[in-house]
């Protein structure tokens, strides 16, 4: 068996690996080509030596892999362990190798052992290798996968076709054509898009590329023969045509709308929100009667009038378990003032606390939920608790609001509402504001033991800037500034913050200091806030610090001002950390609700309360997930 797999992987080799040439154009660079034949800068840098430094001249011709559409998609690309069954997951937006193991329960080794070529095409929609079992086991609704066995694999051959003749589907799947849409294959196929993205996951995301191989039969259904879409089917015609009529209804643009909150509101894709409505190409613009679809019916308010809301918070009190009681407590007395204001305001409010106790006896709590009479849920803490409340109350789709519980398997209740907003999310931003400012500068990441965003962060850095000289330390100190190697001068240098802890906030902005005093030039960006930012605002704004604010109180401004005073009248102390949670969740989901209970109406606004700043994001079919977080922009 071993001898078997050393020659498949040989052949995959010869197959994968195949040279071709590339012939630079304008406006091209490395980094967009080596976007276009699926291979990493590094390898496009060792197959041609003589780009190291990134300088490319219209013309020149470079050594390139095959795109990853001529690979032959088989199972035995991968190894598999003698004996046992694997499966492949579809990579989704924002998974890392890091989330991977988590999910999945497995070690990174063994995910590299099933996986050998994982870091260098980590891309949505690629196929990642697991034990089945484990997919089984830990998958969340939104992954697919298929199952192999370790049997000898077989290899199925690359099927081409005549340039003159379009390519014709076999075993349900077709290859993506040049100018192809979701609306012209769907048409041609008889499908909607919701089985097109369903049978293709990660395929909106990623969008439509020429070569790709794509599912277009749902297996259940009975498909009469299909071709490639002719040209002509990629003209957009009547938007009816692609859903019947009663899916969808107008809608008048308001003041302040925009593209983006529209398709968020209804939960409709870019591309079928234009051709439902071609004018939209001229600019959006209030008044505008534009066609979307119909608000998928999630929660009917039972009564008039009364918003009937539970608060299920971690007391204990029946167990005798006390190990989240004062977060709990805190969490009440912030929730509390959020009610009263809501009720001074003309509100007319129903609340129930109930004590959701410990995860192992959670059950007891739900029997306290009347399912028929409750608006909206704001807790449990926990996830596997959240879930069952999810459960409970499936068949009425009450609202339900996580405040800390955040993890893949939630995604995918539609009445769900997510609070903690992701790291990833931060970590995205600080690509973006490094990658506006950078100018050809040394890049430093202070990381602590756990480094998943500090790689990822630099994972990402790599792929957008031209030829980055990218170092993660595990100490502010080893942060220093550059040399010119011209003038024997010292050079600026930019810094990253991807360490959540008090020691390495106070260490890197202390250091930032005294380099932005030092030099000019010298930039900071932090993940996340620590209070030593605003103890040196004079110093860190030499060195121009960016930095991202999530649960911060801006003790400067009239609201917050006001609610402060009001808690500290109301309970004779400033408000904990928790206390403050508590408020925010409570009153955003009060500020939305109406007397009708359409809570999920009002979604698409951004509001920030006292410290959290909430702008959700609706995954399609999924939660509602808190995207939110406030950027602050210290200048010199």
């Amino acid at each position: 068996m071993k001898k078997f797999f050393t020659f498949a992987y040989t052949l995959i080799g010869l197959v994968v690996f195949a040279q071709k040439t590339h012939t630079v154009e304008p406006k091209e660079n490395p980094y967009s080509i080596s976007k276009k034949y699926g291979i990493t800068i590094d390898e496009l840098y060792k197959l041609n030596p003589q780009i190291k430094d990134g300088k490319l001249n219209i013309g020149d011709v470079l050594v390139v892999n095959k795109k990853v559409a001529d690979k032959p998609q088989i199972a035995s690309e991968k190894p598999m362990a003698p004996g046992s069954k694997t499966g492949v997951i579809v990579l989704q937006p924002k998974q890392t190798i890091y989330g991977i193991t988590k999910q999945y329960h497995i070690t990174e080794a063994d995910l590299r052992k099933l996986n050998p070529e994982i870091d260098s095409h980590l891309k949505i929609g690629d196929e990642v290798m697991l034990p089945t079992e484990n997919i089984k086991k830990y998958a969340d609704a939104n992954a697919f996968n298929r199952t192999f066995s370790t049997a000898a694999p077989e290899v199925k051959p690359v099927v081409t076709t005549p340039e003159a003749e379009a390519p014709k589907t076999a075993n349900d799947v077709y290859v993506v054509q040049p100018k192809d849409t979701y609306y012209g294959i769907t048409r041609s196929f008889a499908i909607s898009q919701k089985e097109l993205f369903d049978l293709n996951p990660g395929l909106e995301q990623k969008g439509l590329q020429p070569g790709d191989k794509i599912f277009v039969k749902n297996n259940n259904s009975k498909v009469k023969e299909t071709v490639a879409p002719k040209e002509e089917a990629t003209v957009q015609q009547e938007p009816a045509a692609i859903a019947p009529q009663e899916e969808y209804q107008t809608y008048e643009v308001q003041d302040g709308d925009t593209v983006f909150g529209i398709l968020n509101k209804f939960n409709v894709g870019f591309e079928e929100l234009m051709t439902l409505n071609p004018k939209l190409s001229e600019g959006l613009k209030a008044g505008m009667i534009i066609k979307v679809k119909k608000l998928e019916t999630a929660y009917a308010k039972k009564t008039e009038g009364v918003l009937n809301v539970i608060l299920m918070l971690p007391f204990g009190f029946e167990e005798g378990d006390s190990k989240y009681r004062s977060m709990a407590a805190d969490f009440l007395t912030g929730a509390k003032l959020a009610i009263e204001r809501s009720a001074a305001g003309g509100q007319k409010l129903d609340i129930k606390v109930v004590d959701s106790g410990s995860e192992e006896k959670f059950k007891n709590s739900l029997t306290q939920i009347n399912k028929n009479n409750t608006d909206l849920i704001i807790g449990p803490f926990f996830k596997s608790n959240v879930l069952e409340v999810l459960d409970y109350v499936k068949s009425q789709k009450i609202p339900v609001v996580a405040p800390f519980a955040n993890t893949p398997e939630l995604k995918a209740y539609n009445n769900l509402v997510i609070i903690e907003t992701e790291q990833n999310v931060f970590a995205d931003r600080i690509v973006k504001e490094v990658s506006s400012a950078y100018s050809d500068q040394k890049i430093y990441i202070l990381a602590d033991a756990d480094k998943t965003y500090a790689t990822y962060i630099k994972n990402n850095l790599v792929n957008q800037l031209k030829n980055p000289n990218i170092t993660i330390v595990n100490s502010a100190e080893e942060i220093q500034l550059d040399n010119n190697m011209m003038t024997g001068q010292t050079a600026p240098v930019m810094a990253i913050l991807a360490a959540d802890n008090d020691a390495s906030g106070a260490a890197f902005a202390k250091r930032m200091a005294e380099l932005g005093e030092e030099t000019a030039g010298v930039k900071a960006f932090s993940m996340y806030y620590h209070p030593n930012f605003e103890k040196n605002i004079d110093a860190l704004s030499k060195a121009s610090l960016v930095y991202l604010m999530d649960r911060k109180i801006n003790n400067d401004g009239s609201f917050e001002k006001e609610i402060l005073n009001s808690y500290k009248k109301k309970y004779c102390k400033s408000p904990s950390k928790y206390a403050v949670i508590g408020f925010d969740v409570v009153n955003d989901m009060l500020s939305r609700e109406n007397s009708k209970g359409e809570l999920f109406k009002q979604m698409d606004k951004a509001q920030t309360q006292l410290a959290s700043k909430f702008e959700f994001e609706k995954i399609k079919n999924g939660a509602y997930v808190n995207q939110g977080y406030r950027v602050v922009r210290l200048v010199p």
